[in-house]
């Protein structure tokens, strides 16, 4: 079963109607009602945006009887996990492992991963070059402020020979400082994650994005000049809950829910459009 809630800030958002019952009508309404009905329990998911709200949404249509999932959208890439620290939802659905790490490294959390669901296809998109061979000296290149995916961003450019950075330095944790080799002279700008489409259409020559955000101007990753190739998923949107529920019965059909035949079917229906990868298979 699925429900839709909201979360305001940090903080969720209940209402509840309360008011003094007529006990004459709670006698009338309780006669003949010895009947009792299994209580059924609420998996609360706080996500962000499409395809990942999509996906709850679907986990929640085909999850086990006795289980309900709410989802509990989120205006940015704070909340879910402050959210779910706070025990305010019991998992969140928008990050990758890294984005995750770092969270528990600033907030010391104790957030885990449980499965990966799908690897978004990311990569470089430009309003002024059709290809790698346009791109040219001194370009200006926007790449997003926060650690987990500036690195990611760095790699994908040293994966096609762009940059090259200090091997010296782990890969999960470059940043712009490390690059060793700038044969195009790139000048690196910080920006936000969700800012980033925003400079494309301000005409800055080199973008890193993912697919969910530039949608917006009606981009694909078949319109990246390149893209990244992630084949161990340590970027994959993964599924996380805390320490502490991990390993309870409603988070397990949860699980076994976002691993669906369902979701799966979802997924690989938008990877014919090259958004995205499963990162699953389907009852394993």
């Amino acid at each position: 079963m699925f429900k839709k809630g909201l979360l305001l800030g940090t903080t969720a958002l209940l209402l509840s109607a309360c008011g003094a019952a007529d006990e004459t009508t709670e006698d009338t309404a309780n006669e003949g009602t010895e009947e009792t009905t299994e209580e059924t329990v609420t998996i609360r998911v706080a996500s962000h945006l499409p395809p990942m709200t999509d996906i709850v949404e679907i986990a929640g249509d085909v999850i086990e009887d006795g289980y309900e999932v709410e989802l509990v959208e989120v205006s940015d890439n704070i909340q879910y996990n402050e959210a779910l620290l706070n025990e305010e939802v019991d998992a969140n659905f928008a990050q990758h492992e890294p984005f995750m790490e770092m969270f528990n490294e600033e907030r010391d959390g104790n957030l885990v991963t449980l499965q990966p669901i799908y690897n978004a296809i990311v990569g470089f998109y430009s309003p002024v070059y059709d290809s790698v061979e346009d791109i040219e000296d001194g370009a200006e290149v926007a790449i997003p402020s926060d650690p987990t995916n500036e690195a990611r961003a760095l790699i994908t450019l040293e994966e096609h020979d762009l940059i090259k950075l200090d091997p010296e330095v782990s890969k999960a944790e470059v940043t712009d400082t490390d690059v060793v080799d700038n044969p195009y002279n790139f000048t690196f700008t910080h920006v936000d994650l969700l800012n980033l489409t925003a400079s494309y259409e301000d005409g800055v020559e080199l973008v890193f994005n993912l697919p969910t955000y530039i949608a917006a101007v009606d981009l694909t990753p078949e319109d990246a000049v390149i893209l990244q190739a992630d084949e161990q998923n340590r970027f994959a949107i993964t599924l996380v809950a805390r320490e502490d529920n991990q390993d309870s019965e409603e988070i397990q059909a949860l699980v076994d829910a976002m691993t669906s035949q369902e979701v799966y079917d979802f997924l690989d229906e938008l990877a014919e459009n090259g958004h995205l990868r499963p990162a699953f298979e389907p009852g394993e």
